[in-house]
């Protein structure tokens, strides 16, 4: 491959790690190693190769065809655009909610603010609706580039400094809870359903690759366009890792009881760290999970808008309004909707974001489905369809999901 021509394809997948690396790294990995220290590294490095092939084929076929993959939806019928559609209307609000609650409590926890979360959790709306505005895709690929590099830097550091710190100790002296009950398999399935990422969000890089090219005006070739997918999937597996290695290292074996509150669960993270490596790293701490929380906020007001207009484009193909106009609406919809809720039900937001995640349990085989039948259907060309090895993955990875899904209703129904 050219390093140059590389170069100019590599985003897609930068923005795609910012993304996943949001409550499902910081919070539930972060737990795991709290709670269970490195016994849970299996489930991460599971889930991470099984969802791989549903992930990789929308980024396959825009490789390949130079369409999204909602392009390939509609091939598929219309039906399946409707049920993308409908669900990412509701998803798009209650996660934009939630990620923007937690962003602004991290905000508050950074700066020493004393402002209301309601009240910051706007500010931090408008910051993100405005750089994304202004800049576009330009800006926000330079800005994730650059915060998921920060990110990955400061992880990595912190998490050595606390392996030779007295904290990492624990993991030979404390008694594990129960992983194999009613409450453990419950954490499992909540650690393993979001990890990476939902796969329904598997769009949003086929989506960012198009906005790729027209900015850089490069058309990448097949491999090139893969190396990004891989780049973005391969930190966001490692990552997954070095936040599992943060929480086993320093927070378990503590004795401290962890909230299931993302906000409070991040100050007792930053907490435990200026106890037990040092007041230093207080400021290291609270701006990766600041980070963290923040990056996922742009890519989910940019990506979430972008998918909705892309399927309601191919629902409605004679729709006189420009795409950047419906991006727009669908975002300000989006962060004015989100805010009501956390005005309005901020006690009631965990139960709207259980619902959402269930919804997104309840649908991953149907997208890892829809998403293996468009990369082998006839209209994508032969030369770029999975090989043996990638198709006896996926369905092994259907069957998984299949039957989590159905482990998950029973959790959920005992």
């Amino acid at each position: 491959m050219n390093i140059k021509n590389t170069l100019k394809t590599i985003g897609p997948g930068i923005l795609f790690a910012g993304a996943a690396i949001g409550g499902s790294h910081l919070i539930q990995s972060t737990r795991a190693g709290a709670n269970y220290g490195m016994d849970l590294l299996w489930a991460i490095l599971l889930i991470n190769i099984l969802k791989y092939p549903f992930f990789e084929f929308a980024q396959r076929f825009t490789a390949a065809t130079g369409l999204s993959i909602i392009d390939g939806y509609r091939k598929l019928g219309k039906t399946v655009v409707w049920i993308f559609f409908i669900l990412n209307i509701f998803t798009s609000v209650i996660t934009g909610a939630a990620v923007s609650l937690v962003t602004a409590g991290l905000l508050a926890n950074l700066l020493g603010l004393q402002y209301s979360l309601s009240y910051l959790t706007g500010v931090v709306l408008v910051i993100t609706l405005v750089l994304l505005a202004i800049g576009k895709y330009s800006a926000l690929d330079t800005l994730m580039k650059i915060m998921v590099s920060v990110l990955a830097v400061t992880t990595i550091i912190s998490v050595f400094v606390a392996l030779g710190s007295d904290a990492s100790l624990g993991l030979k002296e404390s008694t594990k809870p129960e992983l194999w009950n009613a409450t453990g398999i419950a954490f499992l399935l909540a650690l393993m359903g979001w990890m990476p990422a939902p796969i329904e969000i598997s769009v949003w890089p086929s989506l960012w690759a198009l906005e790729r090219t027209k900015q850089t005006k490069y058309k990448p070739k097949f491999k090139e366009a893969l190396f990004d997918f891989h780049l973005g999937y391969i930190t966001t597996t490692v990552m997954a890792l070095f936040f599992l290695s943060l929480g086993a290292f320093v927070m378990f074996g503590s004795g401290e009881i962890f909230s299931n509150s993302g906000i409070v669960f991040s100050g007792q993270l930053v907490s435990l760290y200026t106890k037990t490596i040092g007041s230093w790293s207080k400021i290291l701490i609270s701006s990766i999970v600041f980070i963290t929380m923040f990056s996922t906020t742009l890519t989910v007001f940019d990506a979430y808008p972008r998918a909705l207009t892309g399927s309601l484009k191919k629902l409605f193909e004679n729709i006189p309004i420009k795409s950047q106009i419906l991006n727009i609406s669908f975002g300000i919809v989006m962060a004015i909707l989100g805010t009501l809720i956390v005005v309005l039900y901020t006690s009631g937001l965990k139960t709207l974001l259980d619902f959402a995640t269930i919804i997104s349990f309840l649908v991953a085989p149907v997208f890892a489905i829809i998403n293996y039948r468009v990369v082998t259907a006839n209209f994508m060309p032969k030369e770029y369809r999975p090989k043996l090895w990638l198709k006896i993955l996926s369905w092994c990875g259907i069957i998984f999901l299949i039957l989590f899904s159905f482990l998950f209703i029973v959790t959920k129904i005992l």
